[in-house]
């Protein structure tokens, strides 16, 4: 991949970015597996800077980071592989997911950090070291594919402090019927699983 940077797409990225666009990291543990999680990726305001993410808590992400300084970012199109990555601990033999339609490799550097509503953050500049574009689709919009992603942020706020525990089943319970509304069967599937590991259905009761 070119390292030139494009309208879009900041160099070395195989990918453009805009606002905060969701992916999964796979980042090298302890025990030699590559663990997946969800992260955000923030796009740069101005041509030259970096693209930053944001790890919140004590997670394998963010202590694989200051381990390894880095991992594998990728994006995925199957609402199933990102709830694994997002809502349960996923772990894999192979930094590249069999599902990735682009990855990047980079370096974490961590520029910033601080608490917030009880929970420790750190901000982290991520440099691209290598890229590829495995597969080229045609983007199509899916409300059900969108609202299982928003849907992962809700259940990963549940009991955390400084989020209003209430609006956040509502939102849930909204997200849910588009889901049901406007998903396939793979939606389906994932929010499903979301539920399951979150728990939040039975608390509605």
């Amino acid at each position: 991949m070119t390292g030139e940077e494009t309208a879009g797409r900041p160099a070395g990225w195989p990918v453009s970015l805009r606002g905060v666009t969701e992916s999964v990291v796979t980042t090298l543990g302890p025990n030699d597996r590559w663990n997946a999680a969800a992260l955000g990726l923030h796009a740069p305001e101005n041509d030259g800077e970096p693209v930053t993410a944001t790890t919140w808590g004590n997670t394998r992400t963010r202590r694989n980071f200051h381990r390894r300084g880095g991992g594998v970012v990728q994006f995925v199109a199957d609402p199933r592989v990102f709830v694994a990555a997002a809502a349960t601990i996923h772990e894999v033999d192979d930094p590249v997911l069999d599902d990735a339609r682009a990855w990047v490799e980079v370096e974490a550097t961590r520029v910033d950090g601080g608490e917030r509503g009880g929970t420790r953050w750190e901000e982290w500049s991520l440099r691209p070291v290598e890229s590829d574009v495995v597969s080229e689709t045609v983007p199509v919009i899916n409300r059900g594919f969108g609202a299982v992603i928003d849907a992962t942020v809700a259940a990963s706020r549940l009991d955390v402090p400084g989020y209003d525990t209430e609006e956040l089943l509502a939102r849930l319970d909204y997200f849910a019927e588009t889901v049901r509304k406007c998903g396939g069967p793979a939606e389906r599937e994932a929010f499903e699983t979301l539920s399951e590991v979150s728990g939040w259905r039975e608390r509605t009761d």
